[in-house]
């Protein structure tokens, strides 16, 4: 699994982000949740200090905080200038500006780190990737991939989305996919077949409104689910 650190972008999302972004419930928290791809996210740490069972997947584990704070500083100037450099691209509701958006990027990234160690000792940020997860079959009630899947459309084949999935559901009985965007504010090219071939598999599968839009067009969720 060799990652290069200086390719990944780590912004990860808060609690409260992931709340609205899967519309999660007070059931949702009660089921056992996997993380796919949660990077620097602060979910896994808010999570856990309110009790809740969170395990992250993410090749990025392999480095140290200091590295993975140390890429975050070399990327985050750049990222927040190319979204101050397109205004219309962007809905400010829940972050109110770049500068804003900067803030609870960073906000999410210090919640990450001062819990990176002990949850790793805790196994709770694993070093897996898709589609190679090590887990048992329905190990997760749900699985929650945030701007991974169909962002990268355009980095990643419909391949690599097909059987991700595949191992994904595998592994959990739901999946919740977002954005459905790709970086381009498209609507991913393989939404359609997706769907297609999952419906035809006999799995339930919908789209879903959220309580989060940031990418302009980007507030809706895939959820697929198994039956029975």
């Amino acid at each position: 699994m060799v990652v290069q650190l200086d390719q990944v972008v780590p912004f990860g999302r808060t609690f409260d982000e992931y709340t609205k972004i899967f519309n999660l419930s007070d059931a949702d928290f009660q089921k056992k949740i996997l993380g796919v791809g949660d990077g620097p996210a602060s979910f896994n740490a808010e999570a856990s200090k309110k009790g809740l069972k969170v395990t992250s997947i993410d090749p990025i584990y392999q480095f140290t905080k200091t590295e993975i704070k140390q890429r975050f500083d070399e990327v985050v100037d750049n990222i927040i200038n190319q979204v101050r450099n397109t205004p219309d691209d962007w809905v400010w509701s829940y972050h109110q500006s770049p500068e804003d958006l900067k803030n609870n990027r960073l906000k999410a990234l210090n919640m990450f780190l001062e819990d990176y160690e002990q949850g790793k000792q805790e196994q709770r940020y694993l070093i897996q990737e898709v589609p190679h997860l090590a887990f048992q079959e329905n190990e997760f009630d749900l699985a929650l991939c945030s701007h991974f899947l169909f962002l990268y459309s355009d980095q990643l084949s419909y391949e690599f989305h097909l059987k991700s999935l595949d191992d994904i559901l595998k592994v959990s009985k739901e999946v919740r996919i977002f954005p459905l965007l790709t970086m381009m504010l498209d609507l991913s090219p393989y939404l359609d077949a997706i769907i297609k071939e999952f419906t035809d598999k006999g799995y339930q599968i919908y789209l879903e409104k959220v309580q989060y839009e940031l990418q302009k067009g980007g507030n809706e969720m895939l959820v697929i689910k198994k039956i029975g």
